[in-house]
């Protein structure tokens, strides 16, 4: 296993957790599975070598990411780029904050597709809190 890669999943697991991370790994290392290297180079490339660098703190490089994510509309990456935001150490009204932000830049419909996402993430984070 590559140093980045090592890195990439150190970093997935200590924000998605146990199950997740072995998820992304296994599915990385499947001889059948379609897009396992997508698994791969998000481990490796993504959090190994971006997500692992010095540059910026993992909080402020969540509110860069979420910023470029409202912009194309990915929903389901703002769901789970909140979730990651919060472990980064964002709190909802920071959280908030990025979204008002993003408002006259990406305009209205990107940012209702992002409210969505979030009030999701929110609503995910909350039910796992709670058992």
């Amino acid at each position: 296993m590559s140093e980045a890669r090592e890195k990439g999943l150190e970093i997935f697991r200590e924000i998605f957790g146990d199950e997740m991370a072995r998820g992304v790994e296994e599915h990385g290392r499947s001889s059948t599975e379609f897009g396992k290297e997508q698994s791969n180079w998000s481990l490796e490339w993504a959090f190994g070598s971006v997500w692992g660098r010095d540059g910026l703190q993992r909080k402020l490089r969540s509110c860069a990411v979420l910023g470029m994510l409202i912009g194309q509309g990915q929903s389901e990456e703002i769901k789970y780029h909140t979730i990651m935001g919060m472990a980064n150490g964002l709190s909802r009204q920071e959280l908030e904050e990025i979204f008002y932000t993003a408002i006259p830049y990406a305009g209205f419909p990107a940012a209702n597709t992002a409210k969505a996402a979030m009030l999701e993430a929110f609503g995910e984070m909350e039910k796992a809190s709670r058992g």
